[in-house]
């Protein structure tokens, strides 16, 4: 077992490592620079972090071993289960006893559980932690956080995470956040299927976007998507956000949970069966809300 990290650091300011660099996972650690936080960066693409560099102070690692080496904190927000278990690998090699891992990344629940079964053995602590609010609420540190794992650890993470979050909430063991966030992705995915239908019927009778939106956002109807994206639905404007693609790889993850649990999921099958013809036509980058343009092709 590797020896625990030193005693003489600050022990308000926890040494953090910080991996993937991606669209959430830049703005998020720059958070915990400007917060005074020491981190340690680790990005597949090293010319990614040399630009983080630019904007923010902390290092950067050649490997991922190198990176957690010293950690008491290692937080991670890549891509899928198979990215998140390549890196798990690397952390599990190195990283020092006591130390508590945390994952951002959209997974399996079965994948979180399993990551932290090895983490127990090796004297860890591992919470499962993704996070919804997209690029816009990852750059203004308004994400909303839903956690599963050990309660004392969650305790100890929560004053580090609110610097890029307005709300961190444990739903309960480990995997209990992968399952929270699936309930999350299926009810965005609801909701912008019925904007999607509402808003075409709108356009297509002739009422502006403006007007819909004064109307409709203090009532039942209104949401999150409603108030900021109506306009960009109605004027063609995707280039923003949580792109099709992503959507997609949550939902098949919504997929396999509900068949294990033995429950249907028919709306978000279809509207899973709309977004795989948007990506066809080339809209798999494309903000989720494109899913208007499902009317057009």
């Amino acid at each position: 077992m590797h020896s625990t990290p030193s005693e003489t650091r600050n022990e308000e300011k926890p040494l953090t490592t910080f991996i993937g660099l991606g669209a959430m996972g830049f703005p998020m650690a720059g958070h915990l620079s400007k917060a005074g936080f020491d981190v340690t960066l680790f990005n597949r693409t090293q010319s990614k972090a040399d630009v983080w560099l630019e904007q923010y102070n902390g290092q950067k690692s050649t490997s991922i071993t190198q990176a957690v080496k010293n950690a008491d904190i290692v937080f991670s927000c890549v891509g899928n289960d198979n990215d998140v278990r390549e890196i798990y690998t690397e952390i599990f090699k190195t990283v020092p006893t006591g130390a508590i891992l945390v994952d951002h990344t959209t997974t399996s629940a079965q994948l979180a559980r399993e990551l932290a079964a090895i983490a127990k053995q090796k004297e860890l602590t591992f919470i499962d932690a993704p996070v919804s609010g997209g690029q816009v609420g990852a750059e203004q540190g308004t994400l909303t956080i839903m956690a599963g794992g050990d309660k004392i650890s969650f305790n100890k993470i929560v004053p580090i995470i609110n610097h890029y979050a307005k709300a961190v909430t444990l739903i309960g063991d480990v995997g209990a956040g992968q399952t929270c966030k699936m309930v999350n992705q299926l009810c965005v995915a609801g909701v912008l299927q019925g904007l999607s239908e509402g808003l075409n019927l709108a356009k297509s009778s002739g009422i502006n976007a403006e007007t819909i939106l004064n109307v409709l956002q203090y009532g039942a109807a209104s949401s999150w998507q409603m108030v900021n994206r109506t306009e960009t639905m109605m004027n063609d404007e995707f280039d923003f956000g949580f792109a099709i693609d992503w959507m997609r790889k949550d939902l098949a993850i919504c997929f396999d949970e509900a068949e294990k649990l033995g429950i249907e999921l028919p709306m978000s099958k279809l509207i899973d069966k709309r977004y795989a013809k948007l990506q066809e036509k080339g809209y798999g980058r494309s903000d989720t809300s494109a899913l208007i343009k499902q009317f057009d092709i």
